[in-house]
C-alpha cells in the first residue's frame, strides 16, 4: 500500500488533460473517480519493474490562482500571452531494499514529494488554438517524507511540449508529447544512486554519486474527457547513457519505457461557471 498513494499522485499528472483548446465557460471544478493500472521501474535506472493496480482520482480546478489540471497541482503566480510562472509538483515511490536485489542490504528509498516554479514560454500556437508548442521549465526542491524529512537539493527539468487537442480531426480527443533533458544536485543523485563503503559488496562496489546530467525523457499522453467519464493512457521513454550516475552499480538499466491507463467516472461539479483561456 505505501506504494500505491505516490502512483496515484503520478497518475494525476496525466488525468487532466483539456477537453478543448478553445475559450470558454466551464465548471469551477470537477471530480471523478476510477481505477487505472501503472508500470514502472523502482527508480530510475532500476531493472525492476512493477505494475500496480490504483485508484484513478479526476479532479480539476480552475481558479484565478491555484489550478488542478494536466499539469499538476500550482499555482499561477502570473499568466501572459507568450510567459506563464507558476507552482509545480512531483512525487517518488518509496522502495523496500528487500524486494530490490541491486539494493538488497541498503536502507529503503522513502518517497518523495518535489515542489518549486515552473516558468513555461508559449513558443507558437496554430491559428485555431488546436496546437501549441511551450518550453517548460520546472525546478524542484525535492523532500523526503516518512520520519524526519530530509531536502535532496534540487532537480531541473526543462523540456519541450507539443499538444493536439482534437487530435487526426476526432472531436474531444487531445495528445500532448514532451521532452527534454534532466539535471539533479548532487544531494539528489546521492540519495538514489550511492553506495556508502559499508554497504559495498563484492557485486557492489563503493560509489560517490555526483550532480549535473540526469539523462534524458519523452512523455507522451492522450484522452478524452466524455460527459459521463473521462478515459487515457501515458508512456513515457527513459535514457540514462551519459548520466553523471551512469557508472553507479545501482543503475541496472540505461533505456526502458514505462505507462498507464485508465478510466474515471464522473461524479461531482460546481455549479459555478468560470471563464478559461485558451489553455485550458
Amino acid at each position: 500500500m505505501s506504494k500505491i498513494a505516490p502512483a496515484v499522485l503520478m497518475a494525476c499528472a496525466f488525468v487532466a488533460w483539456p477537453a478543448s483548446s478553445h475559450a470558454e465557460e466551464k465548471p469551477l471544478w470537477e471530480a471523478g473517480l476510477g481505477v487505472g493500472a501503472l508500470a514502472f521501474p523502482d527508480y530510475r535506472g532500476s531493472d525492476e519493474v512493477n505494475a500496480y493496480p490504483v485508484p484513478l482520482p479526476y479532479f480539476v480546478y480552475r481558479g484565478k490562482f491555484l489550478k488542478a489540471d494536466r499539469e499538476g497541482v500550482r499555482g499561477e503566480l502570473f499568466d501572459k500571452r507568450y510567459l506563464e510562472l507558476s507552482l509545480s509538483m512531483n512525487a517518488t515511490i518509496p522502495v523496500s531494499s528487500d524486494d530490490n536485489d541491486a539494493r538488497e542490504g541498503m536502507p529503503n528509498l522513502r518517497p518523495t514529494l518535489e515542489f518549486g516554479p515552473s516558468l513555461d514560454v508559449h513558443l507558437w500556437r496554430s491559428r485555431n488554438e488546436d496546437m501549441k508548442l511551450d518550453l517548460v521549465m520546472p525546478l524542484r526542491l525535492p523532500i523526503t517524507l516518512e520520519g524526519s524529512p530530509q531536502t535532496l537539493g534540487w532537480n531541473f527539468s526543462p523540456r519541450l511540449n507539443l499538444d493536439i487537442a482534437n487530435v487526426a480531426g476526432q472531436p474531444g480527443w487531445n495528445f500532448g508529447v514532451g521532452a527534454g533533458p534532466l539535471f539533479g544536485a548532487a544531494e539528489y543523485h546521492e540519495y538514489f544512486y550511492s553506495v556508502a563503503p559499508r554497504f559495498a559488496t563484492a557485486d557492489r562496489p563503493a560509489y560517490d554519486a555526483k550532480g549535473g546530467y540526469s539523462g534524458t525523457h519523452v512523455l507522451a499522453a492522450i484522452s478524452k474527457r466524455f460527459p459521463r467519464y473521462w478515459v487515457g493512457a501515458y508512456m513515457r521513454y527513459d535514457n540514462l547513457r551519459n548520466a553523471a550516475f551512469e557508472d553507479s552499480p545501482l543503475v541496472r538499466q540505461q533505456n526502458y519505457v514505462t505507462g498507464g491507463i485508465g478510466i474515471a467516472w464522473m461524479i461531482g461539479k460546481s455549479k459555478r461557471m468560470v471563464e478559461v483561456g485558451d489553455d485550458e
